[in-house]
């Protein structure tokens, strides 16, 4: 894996992605997306790229509850705890979301969905650990692409909610 970032900041990111944040009146964030000539589609794989710890990488995970399609936030270093997210939501069975559900609800493919900027809206839960942070690192709609930013910002721009829905023990 490669560890430098190409020269190509910011043009990485998804064009959807890119026009979101446009409408969101952060296209700033553009500026700080790095793109790697390697996949970033885990964790582990983006913060090798990056050369950050593993919790500061910002999973955008979808689940179904109740065959709803519900976004969790979750650090890099965590697992969600699927019976926390039931528990949070309210919902009689909570599973992972097939490939093509992320794809139909977000527009993006696993490994490359960011926290904001979906196809759909969603309910978004987001882990308090991710709170413990000063900056995380989310997709940018590429399995290729990333970016930088502050998670209370970060989780207020998905329109999170936060809550504790990772497995004991912190992983």
């Amino acid at each position: 894996m490669t560890s430098a970032a190409t020269d190509t900041e910011g043009r990485g990111a998804h064009p959807r992605f890119a026009e979101a944040l446009r409408e969101m009146g952060i296209a700033e964030v553009l500026e700080r997306v790095r793109r790697f000539p390697d996949e970033t589609r885990t964790a582990a794989e983006a913060a090798a790229a990056i050369g950050c710890e593993l919790g500061q990488i910002c999973k955008s995970l979808v689940f179904a509850a109740d065959g709803e399609p519900v976004l969790v936030l979750m650090d890099g270093a965590s697992r969600v705890d699927v019976e926390l997210v039931r528990q949070a939501l309210g919902a009689r069975e909570v599973t992972r979301a097939e490939a093509g559900v992320v794809r139909e609800t977000t527009g993006y493919a696993i490994g490359g969905v960011p926290p904001f900027g979906h196809r759909t809206r969603t309910r978004v839960l987001a882990d308090r650990g991710l709170l413990d942070h000063d900056v995380v690192w989310a997709a940018a709609g590429d399995p290729h692409t990333v970016f930088p930013m502050e998670p209370k910002t970060l989780v207020a721009h998905a329109g999170g909610t936060p809550v504790d829905v990772r497995e004991p023990g912190g992983g």
